[in-house]
């Protein structure tokens, strides 16, 4: 028995022994963002961090080192480009970043080619979806669901137009579209993009920033980069853009800007007062709270000068996700393995060595792995929907002002706006009804709790100009030469009482066309509106087809058709009033019958029925009544034919209908 047991063991040992042999003692992972960076400078620190801890975690990747092999992009497309094929040389099986969404549009490519899963926590531009860049997966949240959450905040204070201000890259672009799309939903639309380059320099966003002032919206969406983007607001407080009646939404970088600051603010910002600004939502958690300990100590040693934002979360969280991944592709059995792609070869003529860049033929393996993901990380639930984006995707809506930004709400595709925590709301049945909406008081520029309107009237100097019929006929509608607008008549007072109503001023000019002798074709007057000619014009303009296709008309405030005038008559009400539809000679005759009508059934009736007979004036009252009685019984309906009987002491009325029966 005892050598039955030994012999068991032995077989046990074996078989792990036999395991632990097909498993590397070494797995390579590449890191690719920009060192020197406000998103790359936490990043890195982060992704050390979860290195170590994952090397120091026995149940993970038992047996298998994680060899960390970290690339500079030095925020160039070029060079991040040949630092990914570098990575892509060393035989790494995934690799953590880019960090750039513009990197992450080339370099998607090779990883397609390669079979290499690339784990992005900071490219956030929508358009590098899975569709099309299949080995690519994203690691943060999507600026998809920001541009939904800068809608929702839009709606919520009621603004229709809002102006974006985005760099002109792949990050930008994508993002705004998204914002467009997002917007429409909510019925409201960007009515100006304001497009700055990426090495814009102080003249170019001081011109651009200038046009943006011209236009009529006044909220300002601005989507750049964190190491660039605080020149933005510089210049407009020079230009005297951060006052009163300006909103500024800003994108997650001011966030990452801010948070990466150990002094919360950076140095002479103190006009950035009345902002709202996103930032990633990262829960609270015992985890969280260890992680930032542990990641400010590490960085007083290395002495590290900027602080942690967001994105070092999501970065420590990559490292996890790709650890957890390449252990269950390990403990499936499969081999990291890499073969050469026959349709890269080297050529005699060039120095670039293609023959290093190996398949990884356990790729799709490791990619499905990765799409499996669920645990909860730093950054709450790491899991990935069918559209390869995380759950549960929610920002913090930020107040910018005081020393430290304030919180005024949250948002989460899963409840809209709140001021509770989303995490909290994922118990309850999700409710985007907009009285559900809400957000806390926000102090807007030039410490004021009032919201502002977001639209003013353009300050280009350029009034409205408003075109109006100068004729000779029918003035009461609209006429010229008269009033202190140079014209008169109902059409203007319709005009003027509307724009009154507007809650800001429109300065306008009132134009006349014609000679007032002849009167001007209309159809010439609305094709001028059309070329813009003139901005608006006001008359009596009738709403036809041939118009409605070049111009766009008000609501009906008249309508003409067929009419009858009559002259109204005042007249005193009398109790005699009854008289007046008959002349007095038809109330004689209608009279004289009636009392004709009683005496000839006083004849017939008197000497059979008794009741016509009496003292005289018994037989008078009978005459008498029988012609009252015959004025209001005496008719006939519809499929009926009254008659009538009556006794003088009670009066009993039949009537017999078509088919000669009798009802009493």
């Amino acid at each position: 028995m005892g050598a039955a047991k030994l012999l068991s063991l032995c077989l046990v040992l074996a078989a792990v022994a036999w395991t632990e042999g097909q498993r590397p003692r070494a797995v390579k992972v590449g890191a690719l963002f920009d060192y020197d960076s406000t998103i790359g400078r936490a990043a890195q620190l982060s992704i050390e961090l979860a290195v170590d801890d994952v090397n120091a975690d026995r149940s993970v990747l038992a047996g298998t080192k994680m060899d960390l092999i970290m690339a500079d992009t030095n925020c160039s497309g070029f060079v991040g480009t040949v630092q990914a094929l570098q990575l892509m040389e060393k035989n790494v099986v995934a690799v953590v970043g880019p960090q750039s969404s513009v990197i992450g549009h080339v370099i998607s490519h090779f990883v397609n080619e390669l079979h290499v899963p690339l784990l992005s926590f900071a490219a956030t531009d929508p358009t590098l979806s899975a569709s099309e860049y299949s080995y690519f997966l994203r690691s943060t949240v999507s600026d998809y669901f920001q541009m939904c959450a800068i809608a929702s905040i839009a709606s919520y204070y009621q603004w229709k137009e809002v102006t974006a201000i985005f760099v002109d890259d792949d990050y930008g672009r994508g993002g705004v579209s998204a914002l467009g799309d997002a917007l429409a939903t909510k019925r409201a639309r960007i009515s100006y993009k304001a497009v700055i380059p990426p090495d814009a320099n102080k003249d170019v966003i001081s011109d651009i920033l200038f046009k943006v002032n011209m236009m009529e919206s006044r909220v300002l969406v601005v989507h750049v980069n964190p190491d660039t983007g605080l020149r933005i607001f510089s210049i407009a407080n020079e230009l005297q853009m951060m006052t009163g009646g300006y909103v500024w939404i800003v994108t997650d970088w001011l966030a990452a800007v801010l948070d990466s600051s150990k002094s919360g603010y950076p140095k002479n910002m103190s006009y950035m007062q009345g902002l709202i600004a996103l930032r990633q939502h990262i829960p609270d958690s015992a985890a969280k709270k260890k992680f930032i300990s542990k990641w400010n100590t590490a960085a007083r040693k290395r002495k590290i000068a900027s602080g942690l934002n967001s994105y070092g979360f999501y970065a420590y969280d990559s490292v996890w996700i790709v650890a957890h991944a390449i252990d269950k592709f390990l403990n499936s059995g499969q081999q990291i393995n890499f073969s050469a792609d026959t349709r890269l070869h080297d050529s005699d003529t060039s120095i670039i060595t293609l023959s290093t860049l190996k398949i990884f033929d356990g790729g799709e393996h490791l990619l499905q792995q990765l799409l499996l993901t669920n645990f909860t990380g730093l950054a709450g639930l790491v899991q990935f929907d069918s559209d390869r984006n995380l759950v549960h995707p929610a920002y913090e809506i930020l107040n910018i002002g005081g020393s430290v930004p304030g919180l005024i709400g949250y948002w989460s595709n899963y409840s809209g706006l709140s001021v509770a925590a989303p995490e909290t709301l994922y118990q309850k049945p999700p409710n985007m009804s907009s009285s559900a909406q809400q957000l806390s008081t926000m102090v807007w520029s030039g410490d004021s709790t009032t919201k502002p309107r977001g639209w003013v009237f353009p300050n280009n100097g350029q009034p409205l100009r408003i075109g109006v019929p100068n004729k000779p006929s029918f003035k009461e509608f609209v006429a010229s030469g008269k009033g202190p607008d140079n014209v008169t008549g109902y059409c203007i007072d319709i005009f003027n009482a509307a724009v009154k109503l507007l809650p800001y001023p429109v300065p306008s000019k009132f134009i006349s066309i014609g000679d007032g002798i002849h009167n001007p074709k209309y159809d010439d007057i609305i094709n001028m509106v059309a070329n813009n000619t003139i901005d608006v014009a006001v008359g009596d303009f009738a709403i036809i087809k041939n118009r409605t296709r070049i111009a766009e008309f008000t609501q009906p405030y008249i309508e003409s058709g067929m009419v009858i005038v009559a002259p109204v008559k005042q007249s005193t009400s009398s109790a005699w009033a009854f008289f007046k539809p008959f002349t007095l000679e038809m109330w004689c005759v209608t009279g004289a019958l009636f009392v004709f009508v009683g005496i000839v059934v006083w004849i017939l009736e008197h000497r059979t029925n008794e009741e016509f007979r009496g003292t005289p004036q018994q037989q008078v009252l009978t005459i008498f009544w029988f012609a009252f009685s015959t004025m209001f019984f005496a008719h006939s309906k519809k499929h009926r034919k009254w008659s009538w009987a009556f006794r003088p002491d009670h009066m009993v009325i039949c009537g017999a209908d078509h088919q000669l029966k009798l009802h009493c």
